[in-house]
């Protein structure tokens, strides 16, 4: 197969892909991939690392006020469908994939009025502005949340999850608790907002450090890099017992989610993908500060099937915290049962399932 595959700006749009090709690489190893996507985007740097092929464009998304700004974005949304005209035709491409960013509207529109054919993948419940207007030219439409069927063009959308969440699934971890110095037979709890962390999750944690110290259970507290030396100088005077570990981030994320027992943090479309591929019971606090409260209606797709619970950021303090995380981490009973219902909602052949209809497309 020859594949392009767009989607940027965020660790959301080029994981899926990623996942793609790697599953596509395991099936047909002769295949050949290029990577299109923007130059300002976490893909210029992470998708060169991988050894794939990248090309990329300049391009910005729209502001959501009366801006003067976006004349120039429709400027550079024209120069980039036209530079992907040229991109397409070099290549050739069997089929062209877009997983999301304002890259891949360029990218896959190009490639729909080439009569190449093409496909979207929408990882939240709800749809982006990209992949709305994209899905009046694509030929499927693959979603990784039931809730977002509505909003698009029935005809064309199939179920497939989020690729993601087969990456995760089929890891063998090898982490042990002991290699940050805790215990392995103790059940412990991981709280992260993010890779950039989450300043009012970290306060919540911040002022639970002293309970936590007590908990028969352990705690991993990430707070992101960047936030990390302001954390460490407001716990300075608090004490840090050694069932509670602070950490600026894990590299290795994946490897590590199979030995927790219970999961704190956003609900970002790729979390949901790796909690309920695993199967770990959740504590979601979703951020308000998102597109359409997007992540709110994550959570409720997890809560609603009793995968999860959530704690809305106005409502999130110490005491909520603890409450929630203690109902939980000392009832085995109530991890298990809700363990087993995220790992219901976890699909994890969902890259093959893109493939599928990939190849579909091209016979």
């Amino acid at each position: 197969m020859r594949m392009i595959i767009s989607g940027g700006g965020t660790g959301g749009h080029i994981y899926p892909a990623l996942a793609i090709i790697e599953d596509l690489m395991k099936q047909e190893p002769d295949s050949k991939v290029l990577y299109v996507g923007s130059k300002r985007g976490l893909e210029s740097s992470i998708i060169p690392q991988r050894g794939i092929d990248f090309v990329s464009l300049k391009i910005q998304g729209f502001k959501r006020s009366l801006s003067l700004d976006n004349f120039k974005t429709v400027a550079l949304f024209l120069q980039s469908v036209h530079k992907s005209k040229k991109i397409i035709k070099d290549f050739k491409p069997d089929v062209v994939i877009g997983t999301g960013g304002y890259v891949s509207g360029a990218v896959v529109y190009a490639a729909a009025k080439a009569n190449i054919p093409t496909i979207i993948h929408e990882q939240n419940s709800v749809v982006g502005l990209t992949n709305k207007f994209l899905s009046h030219y694509v030929d499927k439409i693959a979603i990784g949340f039931h809730e977002a069927a509505a909003q698009f063009p029935k005809q064309k959308v199939i179920f497939a999850g989020n690729p993601r969440a087969q990456q995760v699934a089929n890891i063998k971890s090898t982490f042990k608790w002991s290699d940050i110095g805790l215990m392995d037979n103790k059940p412990t709890v991981l709280i992260f907002g993010g890779s950039q962390g989450a300043p009012k999750i970290n306060q919540a944690v911040e002022n639970s450090i002293s309970e936590l110290n007590k908990r028969t259970y352990q705690t991993v507290f990430v707070t992101g890099k960047k936030r990390f030396a302001g954390v460490e100088e407001n716990l300075k005077k608090t004490r840090i017992s050694d069932n509670v570990k602070v950490l600026p981030y894990i590299n290795d994320m994946p490897n590590m989610l199979p030995k927790v027992e219970v999961i704190v943090g956003r609900s970002g479309a790729t979390s949901i993908a790796e909690i309920t591929a695993i199967g770990i019971p959740a504590i979601l606090i979703p951020s308000p500060y998102v597109t359409a409260d997007h992540q709110t209606k994550n959570t409720m797709s997890l809560v609603n099937r009793d995968a999860a619970v959530m704690i809305k950021e106005k409502d999130l303090t110490s005491e909520t915290l603890l409450k929630s995380i203690d109902r939980l981490m000392l009832d085995s009973t109530l991890r298990e049962k809700m363990g087993q219902n995220s790992r219901k909602l976890g699909v994890v052949d969902s890259a093959d399932r893109i493939l599928n209809i990939a190849w579909s497309l091209i016979k």
